[in-house]
């Protein structure tokens, strides 16, 4: 993995630094680019709320050999880990690989890997045409998310995704202020519970929305029939002074647990953070900023070695607490004072 971030930190000069400690202080303000919204404290939240967790050590027990693998919206995963949506490389990235590249090296990594990577949206069009691409050249291996536009385009997109054999479909609610979209004139907006149904009922497969924050949308997401939601603040990129992810999950996981599948992101950088996640209640765990570093550093490979060093990290800290499978993992695992 040092190849792989010595790489990607050369060929995104300018536009991620590539940190020791990916945790949006170095590129507070920088977007477009990797870093968080304004001041940056919305991506800073996510990684402190998620350091301020601390685990319970526990080591009597028959816990050898822990069970990562697991079945989320009707996938069978390895382990319970999702590529995040992220695209926009040109204007992200530093554009030195292109987006199919990128996409296919993120995609076709987590197929690697046994887990599932997760496409994005935006402008121009071949960010999305990238995804859809790569998910149907692996056999329908991923899940397209679809940014909130307008009618017109929402469906045309939408319809085009359901033609690459996802069997699951997402839409990132949380980019209805995306700072990049608005500077090039598209027109995004927040959908009411009505509108979600809608578009649910036009969908071929599972829907997911993407950018819950509140118990309350919880609930919102759950009555319009979504088969699964994303607790996320889109990696501090939409909106300043947010509290991080994991801060807020419990409380979203007390609200609809069992009612839809919940998973988050944010923050998220080592199977220690994983194994945090599920112990709040996530099913699953989306991870960003990594995975992108690792595609651009490392292509499909890096993509690779990095889930394996998760995966890694996810068994020895199930191990040291006594977890043996990703289904018991709880709250009692975590320290409370």
């Amino acid at each position: 993995m040092k190849d792989v971030r010595k790489r990607a930190k050369e060929l995104m000069e300018g536009y991620c630094k590539v940190c020791p400690i990916c945790n949006g202080k170095a590129c507070a303000g920088e977007v477009p680019g990797m870093g968080g919204l304004g001041t940056g404290s919305s991506f800073m939240n996510n990684v402190q709320a998620l350091a301020a967790l601390k685990f319970n050590m526990r080591l009597v027990h028959g816990c050898e050999t822990p069970d990562t693998s697991t079945e989320v919206l009707g996938l069978k995963l390895s382990m319970p880990v999702l590529a995040a949506p992220i695209g926009g490389v040109s204007f992200n990235m530093g554009g030195k690989v292109t987006e199919e590249d990128y996409t296919m090296a993120v995609v076709g990594g987590c197929v690697d890997k046994g887990v599932i990577g997760c496409t994005g949206d935006g402008v121009p069009p071949f960010i999305h045409e990238s995804g859809f691409a790569a998910i149907q050249a692996l056999g329908g291996a991923g899940i397209p998310f679809i940014k909130p536009w307008e009618d017109k385009e929402l469906f045309e997109k939408l319809e085009k995704a359901g033609t690459t054999g996802a069997t699951v479909l997402g839409m990132d609610i949380d980019a209805a202020g995306l700072v990049t979209l608005r500077l090039m004139g598209r027109p995004v907006g927040p959908k009411t519970v009505s509108k979600l149904k809608e578009i649910m009922a036009r969908v071929p497969g599972k829907f997911v929305v993407k950018g819950v924050m509140t118990p309350v949308d919880a609930r919102r997401a759950v009555d319009a029939g979504a088969a699964g939601i994303v607790v996320s603040n889109h990696g501090g990129r939409v909106l300043d002074h947010t509290p991080g992810t994991a801060e807020v999950l419990a409380g979203i996981v007390d609200a609809v647990k069992g009612q839809t599948d919940i998973l988050v992101d944010g923050g998220v950088r080592t199977g220690g953070d994983v194994l945090k996640m599920l112990a709040l209640g996530a099913d699953a765990v989306l991870i960003g900023r990594p995975i992108a570093m690792a595609a651009l550093g490392g292509g499909r490979e890096g993509v690779g070695k990095y889930l394996d060093q998760v995966r890694s990290e996810l068994v020895q800290a199930m191990i040291l607490t006594g977890v043996q499978d990703v289904a018991s993992a709880n709250r009692d695992i975590l320290f409370q004072a």
